[in-house]
């Protein structure tokens, strides 16, 4: 998701101290980049979660688009 080796990612960048899901303290080995911001969350699972989530509304949203699109013309 994020197009960004996760490795180069700093927790010092991260936009949170929390993870979203957990409320625990975030880990410099579950960051992902997420419009264009650090987010990180307690462990990898919990970072896999959120961007499977995204993932999702995103596609939902461009199939919204798309039946709008041809319902335009």
């Amino acid at each position: 998701m994020n197009g960004q080796d996760p490795a180069r990612l700093r927790i010092e960048d991260a936009v949170n101290q929390t993870c979203p899901w957990s409320g625990k303290p975030v880990a410099a080995d579950s960051l992902t980049l997420y419009s264009g911001a650090v987010v990180g969350f307690c462990n990898p699972g919990c970072r896999d979660k959120f961007e499977q989530a995204v993932r999702h509304f995103e596609g939902a949203l461009q199939a919204r688009r798309a039946a709008t699109a041809g319902n335009d013309e």
